[in-house]
């Protein structure tokens, strides 16, 4: 992801320094801050990458900024680094959503390694959310009648049994499908069938 960027939480300076020469010196793109409150502050919904941040602090803890981040719906992918670590904190960090912990001193190639697997976590989480908003994008512009024909498509019903059901001519079902299709931007009645499908494991998930 072009833009992804590492967002180094530290109270440490040197800590911070060192932290974020070593992302760029691995190609990777470093923003640092102090505290965790910091961070919040001036955090922006466009930012992409993920978190790497110290557990035990001044003010707001690691684990705090964790929770923080879940109650405003903030998704980039966490990775905790202390010199604290046991068994406790390792489960309550990956309990509210780190994707990994490390401790103090660990191996530049096994951060950088962490790193590029949670900046690929939220390339995933952002592909995801935009194929979805995608999909809701295209249904919506259906009406109630070729939605109904196109989730009876996808329940694998034929033109004349979707005809009965819907109390409609066989040539009416034609005509809403139609217009469902070129809706859809769909060539084949295969790609309909597969959007039906997705709408209804989305709705579901």
């Amino acid at each position: 992801m072009p833009d992804a960027t590492v967002f180094v939480v530290d109270d440490d300076a040197a800590v911070r320094d060192a932290l974020s020469l070593l992302i760029s010196l691995k190609g990777l793109r470093a923003s640092v801050f102090a505290s965790a409150e910091d961070f919040l502050e001036v955090y922006d919904p466009s930012w992409r990458g993920c978190l790497l941040t110290d557990f035990k602090m001044p003010g707001m803890s690691g684990l705090e900024l964790q929770a923080a981040m879940r109650e405003r719906g903030i998704s980039l992918p966490v990775v905790v680094l202390t010199a604290h670590g046991d068994v406790s904190t390792t489960r309550a960090a990956l309990k509210n959503g780190a994707v990994d912990f490390l401790e103090k001193p660990v191996d530049d190639s096994i951060l950088i390694d962490v790193l590029l697997n949670a900046i690929r976590i939220d390339e995933e989480r952002h592909r995801a959310d935009s194929e979805r908003s995608d999909l809701d994008a295209r249904l919506n512009r259906l009406t109630a009648r070729e939605r109904g024909v196109l989730d009876l498509l996808a329940d694998g019903l034929q033109h004349r049994e979707i005809a009965e059901r819907l109390d409609i001519s066989p040539r009416t079902v034609e005509v809403y499908k139609a217009r469902m299709m070129e809706k859809l931007g769909c060539r084949t009645l295969a790609d309909a069938v597969r959007i039906g499908l997705d709408a209804r494991a989305q709705k579901r998930g």
